[in-house]
């Protein structure tokens, strides 16, 4: 059995590909190949920058089905997974939006990969797709049946687009620690929303709260990537090095380059 994937350096940096509107869902253009080869391009684009990881997730196949996304959806992002995993030999993660957390597990397991980013794994938040319960009992159980403990599961506490109101008395602090306890292997703080920064006090609770691998999920730029990079056990950035800093552009090369000679020089 492979061991889960670790976080041993001082922080790690894992960059975001957005995988076009996949088969089925409303925007999607009627070719997978298209889809593919240009994930494969991002994919490239990131190695040769000697980023430390990759995630894919299905962020174009808006609006998002909650927790159920079709055999369609699973299979495609596996494929996609399997290809980058094979071509960079880089680590490589897997988000299925929204909730979709045992696809996504099951695409890990088909495509090789390394980890899931879990919505939902503690406590139940109001999300744009309706109330996101709480999975952590029967997404481990999943994984234990599938002989795929390998693969490990970085869970979202307090996660952006998200309403918390309903356990606003439960600090991410507690949230951490419930993660921790439920048999999540990392932690994800974000900001409110895509692009947006994380508060610097959130990560520092977490990590105060938990021994897990604390990671920035959100909102990283070249102006606060040091601001982060000397507390967190890993940063996944995705919109800022986009054209224009939208996350639904391809990467700017410029954009990468200076992010990852702040990166090397600090």
């Amino acid at each position: 059995m492979k061991n889960k994937l670790s976080l041993n350096k001082k922080c790690s940096l894992f960059t975001m590909i957005h995988v076009k509107a996949l088969p089925g869902t409303p925007y999607y253009q009627g070719n997978f190949e298209t889809i593919l080869d240009q994930a494969m391009k991002e994919a490239s684009i990131y190695k040769n920058a000697n980023v430390d990881g990759i995630i894919i997730e299905n962020m174009h196949d808006a609006p998002y089905l909650k927790n159920i996304v079709g055999h369609e959806i699973s299979t495609a992002m596996a494929v996609i997974g399997r290809e980058i995993k094979k071509e960079t030999k880089l680590p490589v993660g897997i988000q299925i939006l929204a909730g979709a957390n045992q696809a996504a597990l099951s695409a890990a397991l088909a495509g090789g990969l390394d980890f899931i980013r879990a919505e939902g794994f503690v406590f139940a938040h109001v999300a744009d797709e309706g109330i996101i319960e709480s999975c952590a009992g029967k997404l481990l159980r999943f994984r234990k049946q599938m002989e795929a403990t390998h693969i490990a599961i970085w869970a979202d506490i307090k996660k952006k687009h998200s309403s918390h109101a309903i356990t606003a008395d439960v600090s991410i602090a507690e949230t951490a620690h419930a993660a921790e306890f439920f048999g999540a292997d990392a932690l994800i703080v974000t900001g409110t929303e895509t692009g947006k920064e994380a508060d610097l006090h959130d990560l520092l609770d977490a990590k105060q709260a938990s021994k897990l691998p604390v990671i920035i999920g959100s909102g990283i730029t070249d102006q606060n990537l040091n601001k982060y990079k000397a507390h967190a056990d890993a940063l996944i950035v995705g919109s800022w090095i986009k054209k224009d800093s939208n996350w639904k552009n391809e990467p700017d090369p410029h954009k990468l380059k200076i992010l990852l000679e702040k990166w090397h020089n600090n």
